[in-house]
């Protein structure tokens, strides 16, 4: 016998909608919906519904750094949080560079949250992420790896992250690339620039990023294949980005709510909390960043979630480590992006969404006849406050912490089986 499930009355791009689900799959989506016997029913009024999201770019901490982050707090956090699938990178202990650390993964997702949210492990570029020796892509790619990254300790040599591209292609996946300079990034803690300067820290140029950026996009070209930036954050990478997609090349790139919503002045008093890699940018760099998201240079929003336990963050800021916890308040934050006008509902929902699928290759939910029913109701209107009482990772290092947010992921359903 079927099972059926109807969301009464929910926004959808402008429209009241009902959507009926029948054996975890979409049946429709229109005006009012009959109900049959049987048939479980959600009132969504009020509530607008968005397809499940994708965050490519997460640390879920395991194997190896568990009391930062686990699977399953992980996977709750996302699934909380909207997301019904999250890419997780590599940098775990050991690092994720043989089958069987991503089988152990893929089994502990599958074994906490059967029903989703989904776990897409990436695989590591280099073994040991150490930037000597090639990590085995064809293992790793048949074990259910659904990229290839350095992210964390990023490919220094042009060489190797050549034969990194060409490997990875080989076997139908991308290479992420965290671009940092590692001569250029040593021992900084924050952006260099005026505050830098004032506080007295040494500070990370924008070179540091930008120059491996303009490699990737050159390699790229060379080769004609395609590379994905991680977490791009200044001004003048996304003009080399933007370059590069005028020309042809097949870059696309990612960013992350803090480097849209604030700027190096959240260290001023030396916040370890607002410590970040790459780091928090300038003002001119944070509008750089909005309009390149307008505009669809940055194709697709990430959260790098990145966990740390709280005596991780209790120190002075050249010993705290580097990361923001970030898939409990991202959809929250980015709405923002839409009230102010910046995107429209729908390039909300492409940035967390449909991009992320295209470039890597995952399903979604498109809300057409037969599709996964992966989607989440939101409350735009419901404000809430990010306390660590409120956060479902086990990580509460964030810049946000305190701040009262606007809008709130409400219930969650994945596959129709309802997760939140």
């Amino acid at each position: 016998m079927s099972s059926i499930l109807i969301i009464q009355n929910a926004q959808y791009l402008g429209e009241t909608v009902d959507i009926v689900v029948r054996d975890g799959k979409i049946e429709s989506v229109g005006p009012k919906a009959d109900i049959p016997d049987g048939a479980e029913v959600f009132d969504a009024a009020g509530l607008k519904v968005f397809p499940s999201f994708i965050d490519c770019h997460v640390h879920l901490r395991e194997p190896g750094f568990e009391y930062k982050e686990d699977i399953n707090s992980g996977l709750r956090c996302a699934a909380h949080g909207g997301f019904g699938a999250v890419m997780a990178m590599a940098n775990t202990r050991p690092v994720n560079d043989t089958a069987s650390i991503t089988r152990t993964m893929l089994a502990k997702a599958k074994a906490t949250w059967p029903h989703g949210p989904r776990l897409y492990p990436v695989g590591a570029a280099t073994v040991g992420l150490d930037g000597k020796e090639l990590a085995p892509m064809a293992e790793l790619a048949a074990a259910g790896c659904a990229a290839i990254s350095n992210d964390g300790k990023p490919v220094g040599g042009a060489e190797m992250f050549r034969r990194c591209m060409e490997y990875a292609h080989t076997y139908g996946l991308i290479v992420i690339d965290h671009c940092e300079d590692p001569t250029l990034a040593k021992d900084t803690h924050m952006n260099e620039g005026a505050t830098s300067g004032r506080i007295g820290v040494k500070g990370q140029s924008v070179v540091a990023e930008s120059m491996q950026a303009a490699r990737d996009i050159l390699l790229s070209e060379y080769l004609d294949i395609p590379v994905h930036l991680a977490h791009i954050s200044c001004k003048q990478s996304v003009e080399l980005i933007r370059w590069a997609k005028e020309r042809g090349v097949r870059v696309t790139a990612e960013t992350c709510p803090h480097y849209l919503l604030i700027d190096d002045s959240e260290l001023e008093n030396y916040s370890t909390m607002a410590k970040v890699n790459p780091p928090l940018r300038t003002p001119a760099d944070v509008q750089a960043m909005r309009e390149a998201l307008k505009d669809g240079t940055i194709d697709i929003l990430v959260t790098d979630h990145a966990p740390h336990a709280e005596h991780e963050k209790e120190c002075t800021l050249d010993e705290a480590p580097n990361g923001i916890s970030g898939m409990d308040s991202a959809v929250a934050l980015t709405w923002t992006l839409v009230t102010d006008g910046l995107i429209s509902e729908a390039d909300f929902i492409k940035r967390w969404c449909h991009e992320p699928a295209r470039i890597f290759n995952l399903p979604i939910n498109g809300f057409a006849k037969g599709d996964p029913a992966d989607f989440f109701l939101f409350d735009p209107e419901e404000h809430w406050a990010l306390t660590p009482e409120a956060m479902q990772s086990k990580g509460k290092n964030t810049p946000f912490l305190g701040r009262l947010l606007k809008g709130r992921v409400k219930a969650h359903w994945m596959g129709g089986v309802k997760i939140v």
